[in-house]
């Protein structure tokens, strides 16, 4: 067993790079899986959440698959209620709806996020998720 405290940061994914600062609160870590250019379009990354760290707002012109692979995080929809997301789980987002995802304040969370039509666009990125609004889970 670890002596490790949850909080303190543990060591980069393999592979992986500092999500940029711009787009993420706190610190996250991007593993490119499948890149762009690909025959299926399809951009496919690992992204790792350090306990707290979320990324904006944002939307993709053609929406976007996750796959929880490790810990418990959270997805919010504009307007929706926040929603916690475990290990297996999965969530389809439509094209163009604004959310968020990222960790709770307890662990690390991982998902795969994969993003179809990529060379058509990505996504858009908007505002950053406030405390009130990163606090705001209800179970």
């Amino acid at each position: 067993m670890s002596n490790m405290n949850k909080h303190e940061q543990q060591p980069a994914p393999a592979g992986a790079t500092q999500a940029p600062a711009d787009y993420f609160t706190g610190v996250a870590w991007v593993k490119p899986l499948v890149a762009a250019g690909h025959p299926t379009d399809c951009v496919v990354s690992e992204v790792t959440f350090e306990p707290g760290a979320r990324n904006n707002w944002h939307s993709h012109p053609h929406g976007q698959v996750l796959v929880v692979t490790a810990g418990t995080g959270y997805y919010q929809q504009q307007g929706q209620p926040m929603q916690l997301l475990r290990q297996g789980e999965a969530v389809s987002i439509a094209p163009g709806v604004v959310h968020w995802h990222g960790a709770t304040p307890e662990g690390r969370f991982t998902h795969t996020a994969i993003n179809p039509s990529a060379s058509q666009g990505m996504v858009e990125w908007l505002q950053a998720v406030t405390e009130e609004e990163y606090q705001s889970y209800q179970a």
